[in-house]
């Protein structure tokens, strides 16, 4: 398989970017992402998003857009730990995995 990069963020700018992409999606504009969670896997996506505020969002446009968002930012970015952030050469250092998200 091969290998990709994906850039880490801390868990505020992430959760920050999910929120963002999935409120761009259509019917999802008042939806709320109030947290992202780790997930405990060597490859891969590294964080999940748990629960969503609906807003006034339907369930089914909500859910559309959790799984296309974990899919598309799961290939770009992985979660870091927040002590890693305050290093400067480990918050922008890339990290490779390998396997589909």
């Amino acid at each position: 398989m091969a290998a990709m990069t994906t850039t880490g963020k801390t868990r505020a700018e992430l959760t920050r970017l999910v929120e963002e992409a999935i409120r761009e999606q259509q019917g999802c504009e008042t939806a709320r992402v109030p947290a992202l969670q780790r997930l405990d896997v060597r490859n891969g996506r590294n964080w999940e998003i748990p629960h969503v505020i609906l807003g006034d969002s339907l369930i089914s446009d909500i859910d559309r857009a959790v799984m296309s968002v974990q899919r598309r930012l799961g290939r770009e970015f992985h979660l870091i730990d927040d002590d890693a952030a305050a290093a400067p050469e480990a918050a922008g250092a890339p990290r490779i995995v390998s396997g589909p998200s």
